[in-house]
This record gives C-alpha cells, sequence and structure tokens, in this order.
C-alpha cells in the first residue's frame, strides 16, 4: 500500500506536486500594436472575413474537422487556440505559422488563445519525433515558460486581460496541477478509448520506427492535451484549436473528449501544413542554426538575413504563408522576377522586410536593415563601434591586443584571426577584389591596420568576399 502511494505521488502532474511554479498570468506590458499602428477593430462595414478561405487560398489550411466551420467563421466571433510547449526558452521558425494562423484569425475579427503548455511540457509531445524528449528541470522549465511567453506577447500584443480583440496568453499548469490522478481517471479518462489512441499517427510511428518504443508516459499525451481543449472550451468558450498537421491526432482527441464530456459537436480543429525546408525536412530547434524568434537568441540582423538569403524557389511560397500581403501584390512580385529587369533578391528584401517587422517589430526591422546596409562590402555608410557589435553575436569574433594589431598587414591579420585559412588565400583573394578592411576594399597587399583604422578605437571590421565576416575587438 505505501508501495502504491509512493507511485501515485510521482506521476508527473495529475497529483498536485510539492513544488510550486509561478504562473503566467500577466505581467508584459503592451509594446506595439499588434498591425503596426493600425488600430484594431471587431466592427466590419462590410462581410466579415471568412478566415478559413483566406488560410485555404494562401496555403495555411491542411485539415478540418467540420466543413460546417467555414460558414461559422463567417457568422460569429469564435474563440481559437494554439497551443506552444515551453521545450526552449524562446519559439522557432517551425513555431511562426502557428503565429500566424492566430494573428489571420485576430484581423478576421475573432479572439485567441495563445497556451503555454507548462504541464504538458513536462511529457513532452511524441508526435514526429523517434525519441522521448528529454526530462526539463524545474528550473528550465520554468525560464522556457517565461521566454516563449514573453515571445508571444511581443509577436502578438497579447493582452493579459483578455479584452475583446486580443489574444490571451494562459498556462495549463494552472489547473493541471490542481487535479489528481484518480478524479482524472474517473472524470475523463473512462471516455478515452484506447484503441482510438492507438490508431493515432504519431503513436503508429513510434511503434513501427522506434526500437525504444513508446513511454506510457508519452501515450497519455494526446489525453492531456485533448483535456485542454476540454478545460478551454468549458471556461474560456474557446470553439477551435489549430496546429501543424503532426497535431491532428492530438486535436481531434480533444474534440472527441469534448463530444462525450458535453454532448457537443461545437468544437472544430484546424490544421496547418508544418513550415518545411527545400529538402522536405521540417524547421526546429535541435539543428544547428535554428532561427529563433526572440531577439535574445538570435538578433533582428541574423533573422533578417536568413529571410534575404532563401532561394527563389521558395520565396513567394514564403510570402504567402508568413506575409500579410495581398495575392494580388503576391502575384505582381512573382511577375516581376520573371521580367528582364528584376533586380535580384527584391522579392527577398521585400519577404525579410514583412517577416522581420511581424516578428521583431518596425525597430527591430529598423535595426536589421541599418546593420544589413552598413555592413555590406562596399557600403558607402560609416561604420560605428555600435553598429559593428550589434552583429558581433551572429558572426565570428575574436579579441587582440593592440600590439598585434597595429602594422599589421590585413593579410596577415585576414589568417591569425582565422577568417582566411592560408596568406596565399589571402593574397588571391585580395587580386580578386574580395578582400575588405571595414567595408573598404583592400587593393594593396602591404595595406597594414593603422590607428585610424580602429572603429572609434575599439573594433575592425574583416571580411572575406559578402558574405564571411570577422569581428576584431581590440583589448
Amino acid at each position: 500500500m505505501a508501495a502504491t502511494a509512493s507511485i501515485l505521488r510521482s506521476t508527473i502532474f495529475f497529483l498536485k506536486p510539492p513544488y510550486k511554479l509561478s504562473p503566467f498570468t500577466q505581467t508584459f506590458p503592451i509594446h506595439r500594436n499588434l498591425h503596426h499602428n493600425r488600430p484594431f477593430t471587431r466592427h466590419f462595414s462590410t462581410p466579415r472575413p471568412n478566415v478559413i478561405q483566406i488560410l485555404e487560398q494562401r496555403g495555411l489550411l491542411d485539415s478540418l474537422t467540420g466543413e460546417s466551420l467555414r460558414t461559422l467563421c463567417s457568422d460569429q466571433s469564435i474563440r481559437v487556440y494554439c497551443g506552444f510547449d515551453p521545450t526552449a526558452q524562446s519559439l522557432h521558425l517551425g513555431n511562426l505559422i502557428g503565429l500566424i494562423v492566430l494573428s489571420w484569425f485576430l484581423r478576421s475579427g475573432h479572439s485567441a488563445v495563445a497556451l503555454v503548455g507548462g504541464a504538458t511540457g513536462r511529457v513532452g509531445d511524441p508526435s514526429g519525433k523517434s525519441l522521448e524528449r528529454p526530462e526539463l528541470d524545474l528550473q528550465t522549465l520554468e525560464r522556457n515558460i517565461n521566454g516563449i511567453s514573453h515571445t508571444i506577447v511581443n509577436i502578438l500584443n497579447a493582452n493579459p486581460n483578455g479584452s475583446i480583440g486580443s489574444v490571451t496568453v494562459l498556462n495549463n499548469y494552472d489547473w493541471w496541477k490542481d487535479v489528481k490522478l484518480l478524479d482524472f481517471l474517473r472524470d475523463v479518462g473512462r471516455y478515452a478509448r484506447v484503441n482510438t489512441m492507438m490508431s493515432k499517427e504519431s503513436v503508429k510511428r513510434r511503434l513501427e520506427s522506434s526500437d525504444q518504443g513508446l513511454s506510457y508516459t508519452e501515450f497519455t499525451y494526446q489525453l492531456l492535451q485533448g483535456y485542454d481543449f476540454v478545460h478551454l472550451f468549458k471556461h474560456e468558450n474557446v470553439t477551435v484549436q489549430i496546429g501543424g498537421s503532426d497535431q491532428w491526432g492530438n486535436i481531434t482527441a480533444g474534440t472527441e473528449l469534448i463530444r462525450r464530456l458535453h454532448q457537443s459537436d461545437s468544437a472544430y480543429g484546424v490544421t496547418f501544413p508544418l513550415l518545411l525546408k527545400s529538402d522536405g525536412t521540417k524547421f526546429g530547434k535541435s539543428e544547428d542554426g535554428a532561427i529563433w524568434l526572440s531577439p535574445v537568441m538570435l538578433s533582428p540582423y541574423k533573422f533578417y538575413q536568413y529571410f534575404f538569403s532563401v532561394p527563389d524557389d521558395d520565396v513567394i511560397r514564403f510570402l504567402k504563408i508568413l506575409t500579410f500581403l495581398s495575392l494580388d501584390e503576391i502575384e505582381k512580385i512573382e511577375m516581376g522576377m520573371k521580367s528582364s529587369g528584376y533586380v535580384p533578391n527584391s522579392a527577398q528584401r521585400r519577404l525579410a522586410e514583412e517577416v522581420t517587422r511581424f516578428v521583431h517589430g518596425s525597430d527591430g526591422l529598423e535595426e536589421a536593415v541599418k546593420a544589413t546596409e552598413a555592413l555590406r562590402p562596399g557600403a558607402e555608410t560609416r561604420l560605428d563601434w555600435k553598429t559593428i557589435e550589434g552583429i558581433a553575436k551572429d558572426v565570428p569574433s575574436c579579441s587582440l591586443g593592440y600590439d598585434r594589431v597595429l602594422d599589421v598587414s590585413v593579410v596577415d591579420l585576414s589568417v591569425s584571426t582565422g577568417l582566411i585559412e592560408s596568406k596565399s588565400a589571402a593574397r588571391r583573394l585580395l587580386k580578386q577584389g574580395g578582400l575588405y578592411l571595414n567595408n573598404g576594399r583592400v587593393d594593396n597587399e602591404g595595406k597594414k591596420i593603422e590607428a585610424d583604422d580602429i572603429v572609434d578605437g575599439k573594433v575592425l571590421l574583416l571580411s572575406a568576399g559578402k558574405k564571411n565576416k570577422m569581428v576584431v575587438r581590440i583589448a
């Protein structure tokens, strides 16, 4: 009996735990308008925009649980939610479509909830994963909850008081912390069909492809997420859950629970396609070079540069799914790319501007554009220490003493700092016109660093071609 009680006490979050995480309810100031200085209103002089039709036209709709939602979202205001598990300190590019779709609902006169998985994050969603997610300690979990909550607030301008026309940020730990295992099994578990749970794609794939199989903890995830929908349906008037196409099983678990518990068919699920790279792989946080949405983890400059560098084959697709430009305007951009007078990367520039503005605001975009122009080799913009330091965390850098820099040739310095692998390669690049000091082309192999070359007496910027840079701090 004592052993049984011990097991029950340690069952993740079904029983009230002895520790307490500070709930996220709210103390985030509103920094900027969701619609970039255009006030939001829910009163339409023309028919309400049909958000499902908009998503479909832009390639943002994968599946619906019920076709009646198409009519319902035009006839009345609905409340929608999207969940984000705190598996990292920031959301990443793969999460961006969820925020985009939430914003389309808001722009169409609906309201929304962004749900942070303070509870479900302790379990880990097995969807799309070949191995069980590593367990997070409480300090890391709380840091992640705060980090992604701030990111959501800053991007969507969320109103924690839940006013009309806004998005509310909630933490599902706030209700799960009081749920007891036996009560949950009695009140909810009896309505969960194991054969249905086993048939979910996320479960089937893990059982078929992984030698480690699927733990009971992961197996219950769909039931936990399903109950989140039940709670929001009952207490927050949420009738629609959105998520990536890999969330279909978790979403339908929620609609089925609502149907059984509340005898209601008025809950819906909407999925959108996953954001994929050109090679068909998902954007995420586990691979090198993840595109984070928080400026703390990736500067607006680096974020902007990513979109400025996307291939021509991806740019129109990204304009449709990641921006709010009209389809007519995107069509004009596409036609322009095919014209003889097209300036290369013009479409990418527009994409980078729109997405950076949405994620980082007008100030972040201004910072990114300023840095991009100033750091372009050959640019006439005068460099200053602040601009160079602004990109230092995004490019290789080193620190050298004053005596190891002054009167040293640029060729030697480019090798000693690791920018170029050998002197012969540096000389070859110089002759080709690709070696730069503070954006100025180095034409003379004998050019040495002078005191006036050190920007504000603190830093140098070396460039090998347009993309490879080295920030040299003067110690």
